[in-house]
């Protein structure tokens, strides 16, 4: 949150047309028009603000990491039509350089109160206003999220928290960065691990996405991502031979793939025992 705050009074935020703020394991999916991040604001009504909603992308089984784009490598998710608790339902925002900024949170904007009192225009992932509890947030609880069901026409926020299994160590042992301390359990794991559903849409962007590797790969920059992998693929082998990740990775998998929620609704429906 400090980087943050930093962020807001950077020259480079200040003179953005668009901000969008988001985790290096999350990418944009959209789905209007050309695919571009301009398609979706003509989509959206060009709006102050598009809150994208999250769908979650399975480890589905990768056991050890691997030096390709995750979205080449993991198309298995939730059904993004189905939902069932409160899963998959945080957002990430997209902020026109107009809105009324207070300051900027991880997954939206707090917009500060106007002389006369105006909103800002903000939309969903559909171009629809998002809920007013959510725009002005009201429910301390839930100022990140707002149901998902219809939510995602026009795009989608591709997160892909697991990845393989040895990467997932790795992120268990680094800790959680917005909240110190705290480690990740077999719940963030079950909430993220259901591959019920097949989405390649993403994969449309591998081409262009390949060359622009290539390109970046020229020079200094291929040489210090050859040492991060090595350093990756180093930890990896670290953790794996230690006695309670290797539990942790036996418990891991032998998880079931249903996530908490529905799991817990087949129970009450008598589908599960």
């Amino acid at each position: 949150m400090e980087a943050l705050k930093h962020a807001q009074k950077h020259e480079v935020v200040r003179q953005a047309d668009w901000v969008w703020v988001a985790d290096v394991d999350e990418f944009l999916n959209i789905h209007a028009g050309d695919h571009t991040i301009p398609a979706l604001i003509e989509a959206c009504g060009d709006p102050q603000a598009i809150s994208v909603s999250f769908q979650f992308f399975a480890n589905d089984g990768v056991e050890r990491f691997e030096d390709r784009p995750v979205i080449e490598q993991f198309s298995r998710s939730h059904n993004p039509d189905l939902w069932c608790a409160e899963s998959a339902i945080e957002v990430k925002t997209l902020v026109r350089n107009d809105f009324p900024l207070h300051y900027f949170g991880a997954h939206r904007p707090f917009h500060r109160v106007t002389e006369g009192g105006e909103q800002p225009c903000w939309t969903d992932g559909s171009g629809r206003p998002v809920p007013q509890k959510f725009l002005v947030a009201a429910n301390t609880r839930r100022i990140r999220k707002f149901p998902a069901a219809g939510a995602r026409r026009h795009a989608t926020l591709n997160h892909y928290a697991l990845r393989s299994l040895d990467s997932y160590l790795v992120k268990n042992d680094r800790g959680d960065v917005n909240r110190e301390g705290r480690a990740f359990d077999d719940t963030y794991w079950r909430e993220r691990n259901d591959p019920a559903f097949e989405d390649r849409s993403i994969q449309r962007h591998l081409p262009a996405l390949a060359a622009t590797l290539h390109e970046m790969k020229v020079g200094p920059l291929g040489a210090l991502h050859d040492e991060a992998v090595r350093r990756h693929r180093a930890k990896c082998d670290d953790l794996m031979a230690q006695p309670a990740y290797a539990e942790m990775c036996t418990h891991l998998r032998a998880l079931p793939t249903l996530p908490p929620g529905e799991l817990e609704l087949m129970r009450a429906l008598g589908m599960v025992s």
